[in-house]
C-alpha cells in the first residue's frame, strides 16, 4: 500500500474513531471506510471505534454488525461474509512470527487470511488467531480464543474454542 493511501487511512479511521464512533451515521461511515480501501457491503453497521492496520485487506459483506473496539492486528487478510454480528472488543490477530534464533525470539513476520463465513456470531472479548476459515452460522462464545478452523452451524467456546454444539 503506497504512502498517500496509508495516509489517507489514517485520516478515515481517525475520523470513523472520534468524531464518528458509535450507533449513528452509519452510512456516513461505510462510505468513509470504502474510501480508504476497507471493502463494507450494503447496510453493514459499523459502531466504532474500528481499528485496523494501514496494511490490512479487509473485505465485509452486507447486512453486518460490528461492534465497538473491533480491533484487526497485522497486516493480513480477513474476509467477512454477510450478516454476521461481531459483539464488542472483538479481535482478529492476521500477523505474528516465526520462533527466532536465540538473539532474538520472535523473528522473520508471517501474515495470516482469516475467513468468517456467512451469518457467524462473535461473542464479546472472542480472539481468532492465525489461519483461521469459521464456517457459516458458526458461534463463537464470549472470550473464547479461536486457533483452529471452525465447521459450519457449530457453536465454539473456551480458550482454546472447542465445540460446545452442534446447530
Amino acid at each position: 500500500m503506497n504512502f498517500i493511501r496509508r495516509r489517507w487511512r489514517e485520516i478515515i479511521l481517525f475520523l470513523v474513531n472520534t468524531f464518528l464512533k458509535g450507533t449513528r451515521l452509519f452510512g456516513m461511515k461505510r462510505k468513509l471506510l470504502n474510501s480508504c480501501g476497507i471493502r463494507i457491503g450494503e447496510n453493514t453497521k459499523v459502531v466504532g471505534p474500528f481499528k485496523v492496520s494501514n496494511c490490512s485487506e479487509i473485505y465485509i459483506g452486507k447486512d453486518c454488525w460490528i461492534g465497538a473496539d473491533f480491533t484487526i492486528f497485522g497486516d493480513g487478510t480477513v474476509i467477512i461474509g454477510d450478516n454476521c454480528d461481531f459483539a464488542p472488543e472483538v479481535a482478529l490477530l492476521t500477523g505474528s512470527h516465526e520462533i527466532g534464533n536465540q538473539d532474538r525470539r520472535a523473528g522473520k513476520g508471517i501474515l495470516f487470511k482469516i475467513k468468517i463465513g456467512n451469518g457467524c456470531w462473535l461473542g464479546a472479548r472472542s480472539s481468532v488467531v492465525g489461519n483461521v476459515e469459521i464456517g457459516n452460522m458458526a458461534v463463537v462464545g464470549t472470550g473464547a480464543l479461536v486457533n483452529k478452523n471452525v465447521k459450519s452451524d457449530m457453536v465454539v467456546a473456551g480458550v482454546p474454542a472447542k465445540v460446545i454444539k452442534e446447530l
